[in-house]
């Protein structure tokens, strides 16, 4: 049994790792500000003798005595990070200075969930880690781009400057249970649209692509990450490899859902990326990690999921 701290614990993400960690046998910290998190998406271990819940703005110092530290803490769509740019890019880079100041006291292993994005609007395709990236430091989405680029360079300085033990995941576009409705993603969009029968919002002419990846196979490569060698920090990709265009996504959410919600094409925001698809070879040999849910089958399980949150 390790004592973890899971900050984000109660948003799509941190609520689905803190029911596998639990299930391990673990006691776990869950922290949040409920910004973008729930406590519905929690309430099932709130009895749980090794559950705890603390309300705590990650932008504050915390002290508590942990064995490993899962940093989770940010808004993750570009509808709520660009809601409050300057929080934002305070919840990834003063976040990321207090956990990794907590784990060199406490000398806990520490996980930071970055971001695909810190790719940009990539040249390179599909992104190996080695991949620079193309960002842009000004522009709308930079608050959250650049604030995980600056955390992962925090973390990197940390470990070559305290020794600490770091993990550094770049999560590609992850989809299942507990996504928010209104959080912009594609996904959540066209499930939501949908199933209310309104048009389906497609934004440019529906060739840009996207791979998605199910919240189970994602948290199976974060938690085998953390206990992956102390030589290993990363970063490394995790994600489906699968490459759809919003097009595609858009005709297979309309198959499974059914009803009679037209296609509708609107501008594409600025700097959204033409293409995104990780390369997962790291991720396989270093973690013997690969997918295995399907698009059309992990849809099924967040479809479910919308009608019932719809209904209530």
């Amino acid at each position: 049994m390790k004592r973890i701290l899971v900050t984000g614990g109660a948003g799509f993400l941190g609520s689905h790792l803190c029911d596998r960690l639990i299930a391990a046998g673990n006691d776990i910290l869950c922290v949040d500000n409920f910004y973008t998190g729930s406590k519905d998406n929690v309430r099932g271990l709130l009895e749980h003798p090794k559950f705890e819940l603390m309300r705590h703005d990650v932008t504050f110092p915390l002290y508590v005595e942990v064995d490993q530290i899962y940093n989770l803490a940010c808004p993750a769509s570009p509808v709520h990070y660009q809601f409050d740019p300057v929080q934002t890019t305070k919840t990834s880079v003063h976040g990321a200075i207090n956990m990794l100041g907590l784990a060199k006291r406490v000398k806990a292993r520490i996980l930071q969930a970055s971001t695909s994005e810190v790719y940009g609007d990539p040249e390179v395709h599909p992104q190996p880690e080695k991949y620079w990236g193309r960002v842009n430091p000004i522009g709308i989405r930079s608050c959250y781009d650049e604030g995980k680029r600056c955390a992962e360079t925090l973390f990197f300085d940390y470990w070559r400057q305290h020794q600490l033990q770091i993990k550094v995941m770049r999560i590609f576009n992850t989809y299942g249970p507990r996504m928010h409705p209104n959080d912009g993603r594609v996904v959540s969009n066209f499930i939501v649209q949908a199933i209310k029968g309104e048009p389906i919002t497609i934004y440019g002419d529906g060739s840009q692509t996207r791979s998605f990846c199910y919240v189970d196979d994602l948290i199976e490569g974060m938690i085998r990450l953390m206990a992956s060698p102390a030589d290993f920090t990363g970063p490394v990709n995790i994600g489906n490899p699968g490459e759809f265009s919003m097009i595609e996504l858009a005709e297979l959410v309309l198959k499974q859902v059914g009803g009679t919600s037209k296609i509708t094409f609107k501008p594409l925001p600025q700097d959204d990326p033409k293409q995104r698809q990780p390369d997962i070879t790291l991720a396989k040999s270093k973690l013997a990690w690969q997918p295995s849910v399907t698009l059309e089958d992990g849809l099924k399980e967040t479809i479910a999921y919308f009608r019932k949150r719809l209904q209530e």
